[in-house]
Protein backbone atom coordinates (compact mmCIF):
# COMPACT_ATOMS: atom_id res chain seq x y z
CA UNK A 1 0.00 0.00 0.00
CA UNK A 2 1.67 3.39 -0.87
CA UNK A 3 1.82 6.13 1.25
CA UNK A 4 -1.28 8.01 -1.01
CA UNK A 5 -3.78 5.19 -0.07
CA UNK A 6 -2.49 5.04 3.51
CA UNK A 7 -2.93 8.83 3.52
CA UNK A 8 -6.57 8.52 2.09
CA UNK A 9 -7.63 5.78 4.09
CA UNK A 10 -6.83 8.04 7.27
CA UNK A 11 -8.71 10.98 6.20
CA UNK A 12 -11.61 8.56 5.44
CA UNK A 13 -11.38 7.31 9.18
CA UNK A 14 -10.85 10.98 10.72
CA UNK A 15 -14.83 11.55 9.00
CA UNK A 16 -17.11 12.55 11.74
CA UNK A 17 -13.88 12.50 14.32
CA UNK A 18 -14.07 14.95 17.19
CA UNK A 19 -12.59 17.51 15.56
CA UNK A 20 -10.64 18.49 19.06
CA UNK A 21 -8.95 15.09 18.05
CA UNK A 22 -6.97 15.12 14.71
CA UNK A 23 -6.39 18.46 12.29
CA UNK A 24 -8.23 16.34 9.46
CA UNK A 25 -11.29 16.23 11.47
CA UNK A 26 -11.29 20.19 12.25
CA UNK A 27 -10.93 20.83 8.50
CA UNK A 28 -13.96 18.22 7.47
CA UNK A 29 -15.63 19.82 9.85
CA UNK A 30 -15.43 23.48 8.43
CA UNK A 31 -17.13 21.96 5.33
CA UNK A 32 -16.41 21.51 2.05
CA UNK A 33 -15.88 25.36 1.02
CA UNK A 34 -13.43 25.87 3.75
CA UNK A 35 -11.43 22.67 2.68
CA UNK A 36 -11.10 23.84 -1.13
CA UNK A 37 -10.12 27.49 0.52
CA UNK A 38 -7.20 25.66 2.56
CA UNK A 39 -6.38 23.63 -0.46
CA UNK A 40 -6.11 26.79 -2.33
CA UNK A 41 -3.47 28.63 -0.14
CA UNK A 42 -1.60 25.34 0.14
CA UNK A 43 -1.55 25.34 -3.83
CA UNK A 44 -0.23 29.30 -3.92
CA UNK A 45 2.58 28.34 -1.38
CA UNK A 46 3.57 25.27 -3.81
CA UNK A 47 4.21 27.61 -6.61
CA UNK A 48 6.01 30.15 -4.53
CA UNK A 49 8.57 27.19 -4.20
CA UNK A 50 8.80 26.03 -7.49
CA UNK A 51 9.18 29.52 -8.47
CA UNK A 52 12.22 29.84 -5.70
CA UNK A 53 13.61 26.66 -6.90
CA UNK A 54 14.22 25.43 -3.45
CA UNK A 55 13.54 21.24 -4.54
CA UNK A 56 13.18 20.63 -0.50
CA UNK A 57 10.33 23.14 0.19
CA UNK A 58 9.08 22.02 -2.69
CA UNK A 59 8.71 18.60 -1.95
CA UNK A 60 7.28 19.50 1.68
CA UNK A 61 4.99 22.17 0.07
CA UNK A 62 3.39 19.31 -2.76
CA UNK A 63 3.25 17.02 0.38
CA UNK A 64 1.05 19.44 1.77
CA UNK A 65 -1.25 19.83 -1.69
CA UNK A 66 -1.51 16.21 -1.90
CA UNK A 67 -2.86 16.13 1.39
CA UNK A 68 -4.80 19.26 1.51
CA UNK A 69 -6.45 17.63 -1.70
CA UNK A 70 -7.27 14.68 -0.48
CA UNK A 71 -9.24 16.83 2.06
CA UNK A 72 -10.87 18.55 0.14
CA UNK A 73 -12.23 15.62 -2.33
CA UNK A 74 -13.39 13.97 0.82
CA UNK A 75 -15.48 16.50 1.84
CA UNK A 76 -17.51 16.02 -1.04
CA UNK A 77 -17.41 12.66 -1.19
CA UNK A 78 -14.89 11.61 -4.04
CA UNK A 79 -12.22 9.02 -3.05
CA UNK A 80 -8.82 8.28 -4.02
CA UNK A 81 -10.14 4.79 -5.70
CA UNK A 82 -12.48 7.78 -7.88
CA UNK A 83 -9.24 9.67 -8.69
CA UNK A 84 -6.83 6.63 -9.94
CA UNK A 85 -10.09 5.24 -11.72
CA UNK A 86 -10.48 8.67 -13.86
CA UNK A 87 -6.63 8.95 -14.36
CA UNK A 88 -6.55 5.38 -15.13
CA UNK A 89 -9.53 6.26 -18.09
CA UNK A 90 -7.36 9.00 -19.68
CA UNK A 91 -4.18 6.65 -19.77
CA UNK A 92 -2.85 6.83 -23.32
CA UNK A 93 -4.82 9.64 -24.48
CA UNK A 94 -2.69 12.66 -25.15
CA UNK A 95 -3.35 15.91 -23.08
CA UNK A 96 -4.33 17.59 -26.02
CA UNK A 97 -7.13 15.37 -27.12
CA UNK A 98 -8.22 15.27 -23.89
CA UNK A 99 -8.70 18.50 -23.18
CA UNK A 100 -10.20 19.50 -26.96
CA UNK A 101 -12.60 16.92 -25.42
CA UNK A 102 -13.90 18.70 -22.70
Amino acid sequence: MSALTRLAATIEARKGADPASSWTAKLLAMGPEKTAEKFGEEAVEAVIEAVKGDPTRLTAEAADVLYHLLVMCAARGVTLADIEAELTRREGTSGLDEKAGR
